[in-house]
């Protein structure tokens, strides 16, 4: 069975970060060479329009994200409409909302979405737990039903995701407030030193059947700082003793081959912090072995 187009959608937003560099993040991988790489391992691929925050416009950090959730939340959700795959590439974290309010939108008449979250943060903070007020600490929490109406809503509705369809791998930097939120509601969490212990691979697997039982669909956020600093320096936040990125290309390896892997989406990367182009070299290779045919996707993580 052929696989879907691939459409690429930029995600141009850093006002959710304390670092607003990673604004720039999906300009600098389409000048780095992204669409051609996915392009060379066997899928027709297009670069659509950027989604860009409009923070003169709105009279807070805050309100500018709400407001380009809305917008890259229409976006995705034609992109879907018209039988393609999206791929998200921000941008900081904020615009998960964005990106997996659309999808579940679109699952929605057939079941509920399921998701894997790997990032080194747990990104479930509300505006009345975060100290920084940063709102790419709060895509989880408003994910699941809790924070800011502008966030939680979209679409005009609520609880996008349900608990125990999501799946967070290598949270290593978090505050008591997300960690209670989460634990309350019953999510999956596999901090760092699980991970450590029993390896991405297994985490990985055992994240991926958890997602994809009772849902319509399944895709993957994936944000850089989940990765060792040594494999991925070019972020706002990076935080040491990550993912490594030899086991994640493996692990990934053909998971848009499921014909029930509805998206992608990339975040966090920020050119401004990536001297030498290492990071955007292990954002290109972790892409191409998730959305790549299973043979070629083989082939790139060996």
């Amino acid at each position: 069975m052929s696989q879907p187009v691939l459409h690429i959608v930029g995600a141009a937003v850093g006002e959710g970060a304390s670092d607003g560099g990673c604004k720039w993040g999906a300009s600098a991988l389409k000048d780095h060479g992204l669409q051609r790489a996915l392009a060379a391992s066997g899928r027709t691929v297009t670069w659509g329009e950027t989604v860009s925050a409009q923070p003169m416009l709105a009279t807070s950090r805050l309100g500018a994200i709400e407001a380009f959730s809305a917008q890259l939340a229409g976006t995705v959700a034609q992109v879907l409409q018209q039988g393609q795959q999206p791929l998200v590439v921000g941008g900081d974290h904020s615009c998960a909302v964005g990106t997996w309010s659309a999808v579940a939108e679109h699952l929605r008449p057939r079941g509920s979405l399921g998701l894997i979250w790997i990032d080194a943060h747990l990104d479930a903070h509300t505006p009345d737990t975060s100290d920084s007020q940063a709102p790419h600490g709060m895509p989880v929490a408003a994910l699941l039903g809790h924070g800011s109406a502008g966030m939680t809503d979209v679409f005009g509705w609520r609880h996008k995701l349900q608990p125990a369809q999501l799946v967070i791998i290598g949270a290593r930097s978090y505050e008591p407030a997300e960690q209670t939120l989460l634990a309350r509601l019953g999510v999956r969490v596999m901090y760092m030193p699980e991970v450590l212990e029993r390896g991405f691979a297994a985490c990985f697997a055992e994240a991926r059947e958890r997602v994809q039982a009772g849902t319509a669909g399944w895709g993957i956020s994936f944000d850089l700082d989940g990765l060792d600093p040594r494999d991925a320096p070019g972020t706002g936040t990076p935080v040491e003793q990550g993912i490594r990125l030899a086991d994640v290309l493996e692990a990934l390896a053909g998971c848009s081959q499921d014909p029930r892997f509805v998206a992608m989406e990339l975040t966090e990367y920020n050119p401004l912090r990536d001297f030498g182009g290492q990071t955007a070299q292990a954002a290109t290779a972790l892409l191409c072995a998730a959305l790549a045919p299973v043979d070629e996707a083989l082939e790139l993580a060996a």
